[in-house]
C-alpha cells in the first residue's frame, strides 16, 4: 500500500470518511517529492541532477518501486530549453582545449597593425606600456597627404568597415564606402580603426600585459573617449598624415568623432556625427550599466579573470539583448513582429515564445561569443563618462598633469591608486523629490532653450570647421534632441557653417541603427557635405 502526505489524507478523509492509508513519514515525503521532480525535468537536466546527487537518487528510486504507484501534482512541471541550451553551451564550451582555452580570438580576418613602443598615459592615471591599433583603408593617400578621412567606429564594430583584397567578407559600413559611394574611394584615402580598449586587434582587457605576459583582464586601466582619438593621433602620426580631409562617426563614432575635433582642431578640415552626442546622458548611461550588470553577475565573468576558463557567454546574451532593445524602435518592431508568436499552436512558454523574443534571443545567442566582455565594460564605461563640457575638459586636464608629474617621479612605473576603486554605494538611500524644471526648459525635448554655457565654452575649437550633424526621430538610445543639442552648441560658438539633418518617423522607423542601414538618407547627406 502506498503512503500520502497530511494534505492528502485530509481530503481523503473528508471525502470517503476513515481510511486505511499509510502515513508518509517526513523523510518519506521529501524523497517522494524529490524523485517527482526529477521525472517531470528534462532528460538533459535530469541526468545531470542525477549524476551529481547518486545516493539521494537511489534511494528515491528504491521508494518509488515499494510504495510509489504514480506521479501526482496539479500541473506538470514546465519545461525549460532555452535555459538547457545555455547549459549545453557552457558543456560545450567546458570542453574546449585546455591548451588554446576557450576564449575566441576575436578576429575578424586580416587587418593592419600599428604599434607604438611609447608608454601611453590614460587620462585617469593608468599606464600601457605600448599599444597597437588595429585599421584597415581603402582609396589612395594623394601626394600631399590631404585627401584622408578617419572613420570612427561604433562600440563593438571592428576596423572591418568595408571588404578588402586580403579580407573580402562584407563590412559594417560595406554599401556606404567605395567608387561613386557616399565615402567615395575615387576621391578619399579612407582609414578605420578598432579602438584602443577592443577585442578586434587593438590593446584591450584581452591583450598580454607586457610585463609579464599575462592578460591584462581588469588590470586594464580605465579609459576615456580622449584616450581612444589620442592613440588614433599617434596613428596619423605614424602614417605621416597632419591633418584629416574629414573626421567622420557614428553611434559612438559620433562622439569621437567630435572629440577629435575638440581636442585636435588643427588637425582635421570637417567633421560629421552622426547619431551621437556631445556628452552623455542619464538614460543611455542606466542602460549601459543595466548591461554591465548583467555581464557582471555572471559568475563566469569571475572580476574580469576568465580568459583561460569558460567565458560568461550567459551574461553577454543577456547584455546584448539589453542593448538590442535600444537599438530599434517601437513603430518599427510594432511593424515587423506586432503580438506574433512563433508557433501559436504551442502552449506559452517562459523561453522565448512571442516573435520579438525569438528575435532578442538570437541577437544575444549570436553576440555572446563575438566580442570580448570585458571589452564592452571597459568601452560602455568610457561611453558614459563622455563630456566636451569647459569644466570637464578643465578638470581632465588638470589630472593628466598631475598623473604625468607622477609618472616622472615614479620612473614609468604605473600609478597605483589608478587600478583600485574606492566607490562605495551610499549609506542613505536615494528618495525621490519633486522636480523643480528651469522656466527655460522645453518639456516636449527635456532640454532647456538655448545651448548649455559651459558646452558651448567646451566645443569653441569647432567654431571655423564645417560640421554635420545627423540624427534620427525614432532613436531611443541617442535621442533627435541631443543631435539638435549637438547643432545648437556648434552655431552658438559663432560656427555659421553647420548642417544639420534630423530623419523623421515617416523616413525611417529603425531608430539608432538607421546609421548602420539607411544608405539613402544617412548616406546621401554624408556624401553631399563631403563634397
Amino acid at each position: 500500500m502506498s503512503c500520502r502526505s497530511g494534505a492528502q489524507i485530509a481530503a481523503r478523509l473528508l471525502q470517503r470518511g476513515r481510511s486505511n492509508l499509510v502515513i508518509c513519514t517526513p523523510r518519506q515525503e521529501r524523497l517522494r517529492w524529490h524523485n517527482r521532480s526529477l521525472e517531470q525535468l528534462t532528460p538533459h537536466v535530469r541526468r545531470s541532477i542525477t549524476t551529481q546527487t547518486p545516493k539521494h537518487a537511489q534511494q528515491a528510486t528504491a521508494f518509488r518501486e515499494e510504495t510509489y504507484e504514480a506521479p501526482i501534482s496539479s500541473n506538470p512541471a514546465m519545461a525549460f530549453p532555452c535555459l538547457d541550451a545555455q547549459e549545453m553551451k557552457t558543456e560545450a564550451l567546458q570542453k574546449r582545449s585546455i591548451e588554446s582555452g576557450p576564449e575566441p580570438s576575436y578576429t575578424t580576418g586580416a587587418h593592419l597593425i600599428f604599434h607604438s613602443n611609447e608608454p601611453f598615459l590614460t587620462d585617469w592615471g593608468g599606464i600601457l606600456r605600448g599599444f597597437d591599433i588595429a585599421y584597415e583603408t581603402w582609396g589612395s593617400l594623394n601626394a600631399d597627404k590631404s585627401n584622408a578621412i578617419l572613420l570612427h567606429t561604433g562600440l563593438s564594430a571592428s576596423s572591418h568597415a568595408h571588404s578588402t583584397e586580403s579580407n573580402p567578407k562584407p563590412g559594417w559600413w560595406e554599401k556606404f564606402i567605395g567608387p561613386g559611394l557616399p565615402v567615395d574611394t575615387d576621391k578619399y584615402f579612407v582609414i578605420c580603426t578598432n579602438v584602443i580598449g577592443g577585442c578586434y586587434g587593438s590593446t584591450g582587457p584581452s591583450s598580454a600585459d607586457p610585463l609579464d605576459g599575462r592578460r591584462y583582464a581588469t588590470r586594464f586601466p580605465i579609459l576615456t573617449m580622449d584616450d581612444m582619438v589620442h592613440a588614433q593621433a599617434q596613428l596619423l602620426d605614424g602614417l605621416g598624415i597632419q591633418k584629416l580631409y574629414a573626421s567622420v562617426g557614428s553611434s559612438m563614432g559620433g562622439m569621437q568623432s567630435l572629440a577629435f575635433g575638440v581636442h585636435f582642431p588643427e588637425r582635421v578640415g570637417k567633421i560629421a556625427s552622426i547619431s551621437g552626442c556631445a556628452r552623455s546622458h542619464p538614460y543611455s548611461i542606466a542602460m549601459r550599466h543595466t548591461q554591465r550588470q548583467a555581464l557582471m553577475m555572471d559568475p563566469k565573468w569571475n572580476r574580469g579573470f576568465y580568459y583561460d576558463s569558460i567565458p560568461p557567454h550567459s551574461g553577454m546574451k543577456l547584455a546584448r539583448q539589453i542593448a538590442t532593445v535600444t537599438y530599434r524602435s517601437g513603430p518599427e518592431w510594432e511593424n515587423r513582429f506586432g503580438r506574433r508568436r512563433a508557433d501559436p499552436s504551442k502552449q506559452p512558454a517562459l523561453c522565448p515564445d512571442f516573435l520579438i523574443e525569438t528575435y532578442l534571443d538570437h541577437a544575444g545567442e549570436k553576440f555572446s561569443l563575438e566580442y570580448d566582455p570585458n571589452s564592452l565594460l571597459y568601452i560602455s564605461k568610457a561611453m558614459d563618462m563622455f563630456d566636451l563640457g569647459r569644466a570637464h575638459q578643465q578638470n581632465m586636464q588638470k589630472r593628466r598633469k598631475l598623473n604625468q608629474e607622477r609618472l616622472q617621479q615614479q620612473q614609468s612605473q604605473p600609478v597605483e591608486e589608478s587600478a583600485t576603486c574606492g566607490l562605495t554605494l551610499p549609506d542613505q538611500k536615494y528618495e525621490e523629490k519633486e522636480a523643480v524644471m528651469p522656466m527655460d526648459q522645453d518639456v516636449s525635448t527635456n532640454a532647456v532653450s538655448g545651448p548649455p554655457q559651459d558646452l558651448v565654452e567646451g566645443m569653441m575649437n569647432l567654431k571655423t570647421h564645417p560640421v554635420l550633424v545627423m540624427g534620427v526621430a525614432s532613436d531611443i538610445l541617442f535621442p533627435a534632441w541631443q543631435q539638435r543639442e549637438i547643432a545648437d552648441t556648434v552655431r552658438a560658438t559663432g560656427n555659421k557653417n553647420v548642417t544639420h539633418v534630423e530623419l523623421g518617423e515617416d523616413v525611417s522607423l529603425f531608430g539608432h541603427d538607421t546609421f548602420l542601414l539607411d544608405l539613402k538618407h544617412i548616406g546621401g547627406n554624408l556624401g553631399k557635405f563631403l563634397g
